[in-house]
């Protein structure tokens, strides 16, 4: 699916990244992340937020931001969206906001259930946007998508379709998910969890790790950047959305729909697989998604032999925030001509030798490919200029 592509190339405009800015269970903002991230480290550690005794969970550890707090009955992700924008430059008062989450204040329907005093409305999905669009003064009524953990990727891909199309010079993407019981007990009971650190394309793989974070990302026409005389991250360049049809959970077998989001990107951003540099993959550490990645890679790139690496064995899966998160990340890589780690990465899986490692490996090219799949089949791949 191609969003807004209604003009001629000589039509389009580039979609700039002004600002990237993020909160993780690793670091409490991008550069941190990333440093962490290149030593090695990870987040994912013993839950203390909710029990989680063995009778009742499959595993009980996640990446967690252990001193988020809620304050006057608010959710969690009040707080996490306070760290984040606090970060934030200003955004333009005409930026039409397009926020993306998986389950927004979901801790609160906890409460609300337990008889606790709570802030009812950040349960619903469009709180998010509510709740931005307000303390940022900005005109209008933003967007939420909740696509599963493909949705903030389709938010960028939105942000990006309605910049290049002309029906915005400035878009603010804004992605948030907490990691809560309800979360964490609903991916259990699926028996999706892995015991340990989950591990990316490695063959003995169990699982997948929750982790919970958030991104922002200013994104603007390339005239409306430099009249501002705003920094150039990064372009955000194509972009390719599908569903498998498939399954309420699980992915399609062999990776036809997302090798189908990644050829759709392609054409969006009008380059060849041979000019992708590098890919960040989605890389859960569960066995069908990885397995299903590796064959929709091979479909593309045939027998290339490029960079692929996943950053969940670092933060865990982020839920509807990841792609924003991986996103910025990928911003980084281009910056540096360097991907990341994959940690947890020890035995390869069939396909993943020479593609993906546990060491930080050097790149040479200006786009990289970022993919994210989810629940009901959605894929959604970004391709990024340097």
């Amino acid at each position: 699916m191609n969003m807004i592509r209604s003009k001629s190339k000589n039509e389009l405009r580039q979609t700039i990244v002004t600002e990237a800015v993020a909160v993780t269970a690793l670091g409490s903002n991008l550069e941190d992340l990333w440093y962490k991230l290149m030593q090695k480290e990870t987040a994912i550690k013993p839950i203390k937020r909710f029990p989680v005794d063995r009778e009742h969970y499959r595993s009980r550890i996640a990446a967690i931001i252990d001193d988020l707090r809620p304050s006057q009955g608010r959710s969690l992700l009040i707080d996490l969206l306070d760290r984040l924008m606090d970060q934030m430059g200003p955004v333009p008062a005409d930026a039409i906001l397009v926020a993306a989450t998986l389950k927004s204040g979901i801790d609160n329907l906890e409460s609300e259930c337990r008889g606790k005093p709570t802030g009812f409305q950040d349960i619903r999905l469009a709180s998010l946007a509510d709740n931005l669009g307000a303390r940022l003064g900005l005109k209008g009524n933003g967007t939420c998508i909740s696509a599963s953990c493909a949705s903030s990727a389709i938010a960028l891909a939105r942000g990006a379709a309605l910049i290049e199309s002309g029906q915005a010079e400035a878009v603010l993407v804004c992605c948030a998910d907490i990691v809560s019981e309800y979360a964490f007990s609903g991916f259990s009971s699926l028996k999706a969890l892995a015991p340990d650190p989950c591990r990316p394309f490695d063959r003995n793989r169990q699982g997948l790790s929750l982790g919970e974070g958030a991104a922002a990302l200013l994104l603007m026409s390339n005239t409306r950047a430099e009249h501002e005389g705003r920094a150039r991250l990064g372009t955000v360049c194509g972009w390719g959305i599908t569903n498998d049809a498939n399954h309420i959970t699980a992915p399609v077998r062999g990776g036809a729909g997302l090798a189908r989001a990644v050829n759709k990107a392609l054409t969006s951003a009008r380059k060849k697989p041979d000019e992708i540099a590098a890919v960040c993959a989605h890389g859960t550490g569960t066995v069908y998604n990885d397995r299903m990645e590796l064959d929709a890679f091979k479909q593309v790139f045939h027998k290339r032999r490029l960079p692929i690496f996943s950053v969940k064995g670092a933060i865990g899966h982020t839920l509807g925030a990841a792609g924003g998160i991986e996103t910025a990340l990928g911003l980084k890589v281009l910056a540096t001509n360097t991907a990341p780690p994959t940690i947890g990465f020890v035995n390869p899986e069939d396909g993943a030798q020479g593609l993906v490692s546990a060491d930080q490996q050097a790149i040479a090219g200006d786009f990289l490919l970022t993919t994210n799949s989810g629940f009901g089949g959605i894929n959604a791949a970004l391709v990024l200029g340097r």
